[in-house]
Order: C-alpha cells, then sequence, then structure tokens
C-alpha cells in the first residue's frame, strides 16, 4: 500500500472511531510506528486530524466553537500574513463587506488610511475597530450576537444584507473542502455569510491552513461561488490544487 492510500485509510478509520493510536495502526498496516508518526504528521498538516499523545483525532470531534478571545492566538503569525495580502484585493475605495471571525478582525485592523471605504459588517469586534476611522463609513448590520463569535446572525442580519450590493466580501469560514465548499457549524451563522456573500460582486475567503480539509455541520456555499481564497504557506499543496480545480484563486501569503 502506498503512503497516500494508506493515509486516506487511517484518516477513514479515525472519523468511524472516533481516534486512532499509533501502534494499534502499525500492527494493522504492517509498518513501523514511526512510519504511522509521519502519516498522522501529513494528515495533521492537512488539517484533517489533530495529532495527541500516542494518536490522533479527527478534526471533526475537535470543531466546537471556541471563545473569539482563545481562536485569536491561534495561527497567529499565518493570519497576520493573510490579513496582510488580502490587502491586495481592496478596491480603490468603495465598500467592501467585512466577515465575523479573527483572521477577518486582523484584515480589519490593518485597513489603508489613505482611501474611504464603507464598510458593512456584522462582527462586533470589527465594528468597535472601526466605528471611530475618519476614512471609514460603518454600516453594523444587527440580529442576535452568538457569544462564540461576537457576531450578529437571524433574519433581522439576513434581510440587512440582502438590502445592499458592494464590491467586495471578505469572508471567513471555519472549513474548506471540494466536495462541501464553505462550511461552519452553525446554521444561523451559514445563512447570514450567504446573505454576505450575495451581497457583493466577489467573494474573497481568508482561511489559514488548518481550515482546508474541514467539513462542519452547516454549509455556506459551493466553492463556485468564490473567487479568490487566501491562506498561508503551510497549506497542503494537492488539497490547494484540489480546492482551484473547483473553482477559486488560491493565494499563499
Amino acid at each position: 500500500m502506498y503512503a497516500p492510500e494508506r493515509q486516506q485509510a487511517i484518516l477513514g478509520r479515525a472519523r468511524s472511531d472516533g481516534r486512532v493510536d499509533v501502534n494499534t495502526l502499525a500492527d494493522l498496516f504492517e509498518v513501523t510506528p514511526e512510519t504511522i508518526r509521519r502519516d498522522l504528521t501529513g494528515l495533521e498538516r492537512r488539517g484533517v486530524l489533530r495529532r495527541v499523545h500516542g494518536g490522533a483525532i479527527p478534526i471533526e470531534r475537535l470543531s466546537m466553537e471556541l471563545p473569539v478571545d482563545q481562536r485569536f492566538g491561534h495561527n497567529a503569525a499565518q493570519k497576520d500574513r493573510i490579513a496582510k495580502a488580502a490587502l491586495d484585493q481592496l478596491p480603490d475605495g468603495g465598500s467592501i463587506i467585512i466577515d465575523a471571525g479573527t483572521t477577518t478582525v486582523r484584515f480589519a485592523d490593518i485597513l489603508p488610511t489613505d482611501r474611504h471605504f464603507t464598510v458593512v459588517t456584522h462582527g462586533l469586534p470589527i465594528a468597535g475597530l472601526l466605528a471611530e476611522r475618519p476614512n471609514i463609513t460603518l454600516q453594523l448590520v444587527g440580529g442576535q450576537v452568538r457569544p462564540g463569535t461576537l457576531a450578529a446572525v437571524g433574519s433581522w442580519a439576513e434581510r440587512e444584507y440582502a438590502g445592499v450590493f458592494v464590491d467586495v466580501a471578505f469572508a471567513g469560514t471555519n472549513g474548506i473542502s471540494a466536495a462541501r465548499g464553505l462550511t461552519t457549524p452553525d446554521i444561523g451563522e451559514s445563512a447570514v455569510k450567504r446573505a454576505m456573500m450575495r451581497a457583493a460582486r466577489r467573494t474573497v475567503v481568508l482561511a489559514d491552513h488548518s481550515k482546508f480539509g474541514r467539513e462542519e455541520f452547516a454549509q455556506v456555499a459551493d466553492l463556485s461561488e468564490v473567487d479568490t481564497i487566501i491562506t498561508d504557506s503551510e497549506v497542503d499543496p494537492d488539497m490547494a490544487r484540489e480546492i482551484e480545480e473547483a473553482g477559486p484563486e488560491v493565494v499563499r501569503a
């Protein structure tokens, strides 16, 4: 069995059993524990498993949303590079939507001060950053605020997005896969993200490498509805290629 086939089998077993351990896998596939550890490391780099002592757990079992302050520092350097690269996608002035999320907060924080933008957002941390910027006309979308993400959701938010049309939507996501597109754990968040994408000429997704290969509960959109995905250089090349074949350009920061 070739390594890619073995890794796919390991991933399938992890998802069916809830976890895998190194010694059991080594016996099953008749390879050394060191080989299995390399397989698990490769799968973790793809963002589909998380290494734990003695084995690994599928990322789906870890998809419970942590509070914003706990997620903000995860992959911080990569998120900073993604946010900086996303500046190249800005219109020369005009209107944009900025989705709720930890990478999009970084993006909002470094918006240029020499151009005027109308910014629409349903993310409270983003609104707080931009409210007093003299070059920003801020439009805050309302609704029920989810404590875990500090994002407004619900029919009120969806209706407000239906009433605007902007140049670019800068979106976040919890999962990206060729099969399921963009996904997130919460149905309310997924509905608002869909409304947000419909309200823009172009959609640019900001997502670090850990989001690739993940498939969460609620689908947001197919990849054909996304123009560009900006990620970091640690993304698995094969997975990035698979995503690009489904439609969007993948930019590595």
